[in-house]
C-alpha cells in the first residue's frame, strides 16, 4: 500500500502535527505501507516532486512544530490558465490529467490532502476525474483553516490553536495602553468573511483575564485591560452609538481596546467613502478590493479623530497565530481526525474527515460534494451573545 500526503493553502497550526500522526499511525498499523510527501502541495504533484517519508523517523517531534515539513502552495487543478502561467503544466495539458498521471506513475493507492475548502474541493475534482478514467484512488482530506468557515464542519484543524495564540498575542500588546494618554489599540485579526477567529480569541482572552490580579491603588484596573469592542463581518455596527459609547470608555479609562476582524465594518467604510466622494476600488468582477481599503487603517484614522486619541496602535496577529505549533486541545482533535481519515482511506471511502455539524457533530468522513467554504460565524451562539453584553457593545 502506497500513501501520499500533501499540504496546501496557507499554513495553520495543524499541518506538521497531522503529518506526524498520519505517518505514525500508518507505520504502526500496516507493515507493508510506503509513504511519500508531494512538495508544496498540488504544485509538487503536478511537477512530480516528492520526498520519501521514511518509516524509522521520530514523527512525534513534528507535534511541537508549526508550518509544514513538505511545503505549501495555492494551486487549483481546475484553473488551467494559472497552472500554465506558473509553469506547472504545458499549454494544451489538463492539470487534472497531469496530476492523475503522476499519481498513477507513483502507484499511489491513498492520497491525503491537508488543507482548507479549496484544497479539499480540488481533491474532490481529482477523485471524480480518476473515477471517470477508471483509476481507483482513495482521497481523504483533513480540514485545516484558522477561520473555521467550512461547511458542514463545526471545527476545523488548527482553528482552536489559532484562537488561543491570537488571545496570547493580545495579552502582550494590550500593555501598550500604558505608553500614552488616550490610547487606542486596534487588534486586527484574520477573517475577511468569517468572524469566528476574532470572536473566539476575544472570548479566550476575556476568560483568561478573569484570573488575573490587578492593583487598583496604582490604577491598574481590569477595565483598562479588557476588550471594549469586538467587530466582525456578521455583526452590524451602529457607528454613531458605538463612537458615543467608546468616547465614554476613553474618558473614564484613558484607553480603548478593539478586536477587529479584517472583514468587519465594510458597509460602514463604503458609506464613509461614498459620503466623501472617494472612489471604491473594485476588481474585474465588481468585487471590492479589501486590500486597498485596509479596514484596520480606516478604523484607526476614523476612531483617532472621533475619540480624540493621543496615540493609535494597529497590530495584526495573523502570521503569529497561524504559524504556531498545535496546542494540546488541537492535538487531541487532530489525532482523532487522522485516525478516522486512515480508517476510511483503508476501506476505500473518499471524503473529508471532520466533525459534521449536520450529523450530530459526529467525527466522520464527509462527502466531498458537501464541502464548501464561506460559512459565516453564528452570532446567536450563547457564549458570543453573553460576551457582547458583558462588553456593553451596541450592535
Amino acid at each position: 500500500m502506497k500513501v501520499a500526503l500533501l499540504t496546501s493553502g496557507g499554513i495553520a497550526p495543524c499541518l506538521s502535527a497531522s503529518i506526524g500522526r498520519l505517518a505514525n499511525q500508518y507505520y504502526n498499523q500496516y507493515s507493508d505501507v510506503e509513504i511519500i510527501g508531494y512538495l508544496h502541495g498540488y504544485k509538487g504533484l503536478l511537477l512530480g516532486k516528492s520526498i520519501n517519508i521514511e518509516k524509522d523517523s521520530n514523527f512525534d517531534r513534528l507535534y511541537s512544530f508549526g508550518g509544514t515539513p513538505i511545503g505549501n502552495s495555492r494551486v487549483k487543478l481546475t484553473n488551467h490558465e494559472d497552472c500554465i502561467k506558473n509553469g506547472y503544466i504545458q499549454k494544451g495539458q489538463n492539470p487534472l490529467e497531469v496530476a492523475a498521471n503522476q499519481l498513477k506513475e507513483d502507484q499511489i493507492d491513498i492520497l491525503h490532502t491537508i488543507g482548507g475548502d479549496d484544497t479539499n474541493t480540488t481533491a474532490g475534482d481529482l477523485v471524480s476525474y480518476l473515477d471517470a478514467n477508471n483509476y481507483k484512488l482513495t482521497v481523504v482530506g483533513l480540514p485545516k483553516t484558522i477561520d473555521n468557515d467550512v461547511y458542514p464542519l463545526s471545527l476545523t484543524l488548527g482553528a482552536m490553536t489559532a484562537a488561543q495564540e491570537t488571545a496570547h498575542f493580545f495579552k502582550n500588546i494590550v500593555n501598550e495602553n500604558t505608553t500614552s494618554s488616550r490610547q487606542l489599540i486596534i487588534h486586527e485579526v484574520m477573517g475577511r468573511n468569517c468572524g469566528w477567529l476574532t470572536a473566539k480569541s476575544a472570548s479566550i482572552y476575556l476568560s483568561d483575564l478573569s484570573d488575573k490580579l490587578f492593583l487598583p491603588e496604582l490604577d491598574v484596573v481590569k477595565d483598562k485591560w479588557k476588550i471594549h469592542a469586538v467587530y466582525i463581518p456578521e455583526l452590524n455596527i451602529d457607528m454613531d452609538k458605538e463612537l458615543k459609547r467608546l468616547n465614554q470608555v476613553m474618558d473614564k479609562y484613558d484607553c480603548v481596546n478593539i478586536f477587529l476582524s479584517e472583514g468587519a465594518g465594510i458597509d460602514n467604510i463604503i458609506d464613509d467613502m461614498n459620503n466623501k466622494g472617494i472612489s471604491i476600488p473594485k476588481d474585474a468582477f465588481g468585487h471590492i478590493r479589501l486590500d486597498e481599503i485596509n479596514p484596520g487603517q480606516w478604523f484607526a484614522k476614523k476612531f483617532k479623530e472621533e475619540l480624540n486619541a493621543d496615540k493609535v496602535l494597529v497590530q495584526k496577529s495573523g502570521y503569529f497565530a497561524r504559524s504556531a505549533p498545535s496546542s494540546d486541545k488541537d492535538l487531541d482533535i487532530i489525532f482523532k481526525t487522522v485516525d478516522v481519515a486512515i480508517q476510511n482511506a483503508t476501506r476505500g471511502v473518499s471524503g473529508v474527515a471532520g466533525i459534521d455539524e449536520e450529523n450530530n457533530n459526529q467525527l466522520c468522513c464527509v462527502d466531498f460534494k458537501r464541502i464548501k467554504g464561506g460559512k459565516p460565524f453564528d452570532i446567536k451562539l450563547d457564549w458570543f451573545v453573553d460576551m457582547i453584553k458583558t462588553i456593553g457593545q451596541i450592535g
